[in-house]
This record gives C-alpha cells, structure tokens and sequence, in this order.
C-alpha cells in the first residue's frame, strides 16, 4: 500500500507537493478504510481530490502513471527523453530536476523510494527499507561524468562485482535502475520485493477519454468470475441487463489504433514497434441480454456493446478495474470518475469498493461536490484533499483535515461551494 507520494517541479506542481494516505486518529468506518500495515501505522484505503479545472487534480495521478512507465521502460539510445516534464511557467524551474519520493508497504516491510530526473538524465536514484526506526540503503545511483554510479548497500545484501558491472552497463543514463535490472539474471532480495510491487500494484490512470470497454471485454474473455461480479453489480445497480455473451474475434489492426499508440506517452518504443508490426488483432465480441417486462411477459432481447449507452460502456470498464484493483490489492487512480456516470452511480461504485476490505486503494478526481455532503456518512474526512493553482500558475495540494472546526460545519457540500475550503474556479463576472 502507498503510505505516501511527494513531488517538486513536476508538470503544474512548482513546490512540493504531498499526498498522505496515513490515516489520522478518527476510527469512522475503521473496519473498511482503514488497513493496519504495520503497528502503529494506518493507511487509508480511498482519497478524492476536488479542485478547479487546470488546478493540478489530474497531474497528481499522472505523476504515479510517470512513475510506473519510467521504472521499467527499457532506452536503448542515450539520446532519448526521460519524458520528465518539469513546471514550465517559469524562467528557473525547466532547468532544475523533477522530485519524486514514494513510500510504500509490502507486507509490514516499509520501502522508501527517491527520485531526481531531468528531461535527459536521471542525477539521483535510491532505495531504502525500514528494519528499524531510520531507514537502510538499498542501493543508490548517481550521475557521475554523464555516466551512472550505483552502489549496493553491503549491510543489506549481497552484490558479486560483476552482477554489479553488468548493471551499471545495462543503466543508460536517462533510465531506471529497476529497468537494467530486469536486464540482467540474478536475484536481489528485497529489491526485487520492491520492484514486483512496482509493476505489480500501480494501474494506468483511467481519464475521461480512456476506451474502458475494450478493456472490459478483454478481462471476461479470461476471467470467468468477473461475469458473475459485473452481473452483480449492475443488478445491484438497477441496469436491465441479465446475462453477458462474448466470443473473440479476430481482424486486421486499424490504422486509428495504431496512431493512438504511437502518440501514447506511456507505451516504450519496443512495445511501440511490436503493436504496430502486428497484422492482426484479437478482440472480444460482448453482447447485452436485456431482460424487459411488455404486455406479452417477460422477454429477452440480446444487443451488441455498440448500441449500449455510453455510461453503460464506461460502467463495465470502471468496475471491471475495480475489480482488478480488489483481486489484485492494487492501486487504482481514475480521473474525473463521474465522466459519463449519474451521481447515485459514482457513489455506487465507491460504496462497492469501499465494502471489500483488503489493502486495494482507490484515488480518483472529481467536481462533483454533493459527493462532499458524503463525508462521515460513506468517506472520511482525512480521504477528501483539494487542489488549487496559484498565481503564479503553480498547484498546490492540501487536506480537508488541515481546516479548523469541521465538527460544526452542517455542510461540507455548500462550505466548499462558499469558497471556505478554496479550490474553486475563480470566475469573473
């Protein structure tokens, strides 16, 4: 689980910004939203984050989505990007480092992971677990003379000097240790306890243009219990549908999809290559049995995905990653999660989440602000963080816990619409 996320100079964010999952001392809807990862230590399970459009809710997910590419996106060219954007509305900041630090738990095992990356080279990476109070070096890497340096901590493990040296030769300078690591066949305890959590626990961001579908579609074609738990749930949510068929399908790849990969940030140029060189691709045919009650009875009808609704569409997709998120105990960040949904259903669906209590975190965006009149009563209050740009077009991030008196607010609803919490458009009129 993540305990927490900092960042600095890193697309809208200037200063640093911190996301805290550690749960305060309220015991609301303990049993649920709260995980005890370790003694004295309680992570939350879930976080919103409100703020006004370009404030910096979206760059905040975007920046765990950084992170999971760049661990273990393979450059073969030294001349390639980093695709670190640093904040750019100033005259300083596009020459300094972009700042990551995440900590996270596998088990009870506390990780520290830091991060210093320009647009071409990585200038410091380390990693660090916590046996005790203070933390222990795992590793550490450094640019040195524009090539890298890496060092082992000895008091944690074992390294032969050519393990080592293969390395730090696989490690171009504009790529993650994690990604010459995989390179190279050897075993490094803890290390690699950390790096399968890495690509293991982080889900790709879900914005409001993500084709949720397809990948709904892929998931039931090799997952028989995700049918019974999307039927579940949309007849817990009062859809018509009653069954689901799909068979896969097999046709050439369009040219469409093959731009959109090649324009997606996310995808490395090997992974890039091997899409657009295929011919063919495999796709999942679904299609809706709807049951509908008429003068004749009850009847069945089947329609194909295409004539569902949008929000229907999107629904499948949504659930079909939470589901993934609860099997899995993954981390999964949706932007804008009413795109395309009616209110009763987003709370739905995060009242669905929130009923399965394993070490799953769920953290989405939002404007819808009734969700606000749900503190206490589905969500905590230490879950809901806002987000506002100032004037010098820099974000800032900052909790719902940091205010004052929220015992006798009667709505939080209306208190943020009255401007109490800010992170609101500021609308001339």
């Amino acid at each position: 689980m993540i305990q927490e996320l900092r960042i600095k100079n890193f697309l809208s964010f200037k200063e640093e910004a911190l996301l805290n999952f550690e749960a305060t001392k309220d015991t609301t809807f303990e049993d649920y939203q709260v995980v005890e990862v370790a003694p004295r230590t309680r992570l939350l399970r879930f976080a919103l984050i409100y703020g006004a459009n370009a404030s910096g809710k979206s760059n905040l997910l975007y920046a765990l989505d950084y992170l999971h590419n760049f661990w273990f996106a393979k450059k073969t060219d030294i001349d390639e990007t980093t695709d670190s954007i640093p904040f750019l509305l100033d005259t300083e900041t596009p020459g300094q480092p972009s700042e990551f630090e995440i900590k996270f738990f596998v088990g009870e095992r506390r990780y520290w992971y830091l991060l210093s990356i320009n647009q071409k080279n990585v200038l410091s990476e380390k990693l660090y677990y916590y046996k005790s109070v203070q933390p222990t070096m795992l590793f550490s890497r450094d640019l040195e003379n524009g090539q890298s340096v890496i060092k082992f901590s000895s008091a944690a493990l074992k390294v032969s000097a050519g393990v080592l040296e293969q390395i730090t030769i696989k490690c171009l300078p504009n790529m993650s240790f994690f990604a010459a690591r995989n390179q190279v066949n050897c075993m490094l305890p803890f290390i690699d306890e950390a790096r399968d959590w890495m690509k293991n626990t982080l889900m790709p961001v879900i914005s409001p243009q993500t084709q949720m579908f397809n990948y709904a579609g892929s998931m039931l074609a090799n997952d028989g219990k995700l049918k019974n738990y999307l039927l579940d749930f949309v007849h817990k949510a009062d859809f018509n549908i009653t069954g689901l068929k799909f068979e896969k399908e097999s046709g050439p790849i369009p040219q469409i999809v093959k731009e959109a990969v090649i324009k997606d940030s996310q995808y490395s140029r090997d992974v890039i290559e091997q899409i657009t060189s295929q011919l063919t691709m495999e796709t999942v045919r679904t299609d809706f049995e709807h049951t509908v009650r008429n003068a004749r009875g009850v009847e069945k009808y089947d329609l194909p995905n295409n004539l569902q609704s949008d929000g229907t569409r999107r629904t499948f997709g949504v659930e079909t990653a939470v589901y993934e998120a609860l099997k899995g105990e993954k981390m999964l960040t949706i932007d804008e999660i009413e795109s395309s949904l009616h209110p009763d259903l987003v709370e739905f669906i995060i009242q669905q989440f929130l009923q399965t209590h394993n070490r799953s975190q769920l953290l989405v965006t939002s404007h819808y602000d009734p969700l606000l009149n749900t503190v206490d009563d589905l969500m905590r209050k230490d879950s809901v963080w806002f987000t506002e740009k100032g004037e010098d077009g820099g974000s800032s991030l900052y909790s719902l816990v940091e205010f004052k008196g929220l015992n006798k607010i009667s709505s939080f609803q209306k208190s943020y619409r009255n401007g109490v919490f800010g992170a609101l458009p500021n609308i001339i009129g």
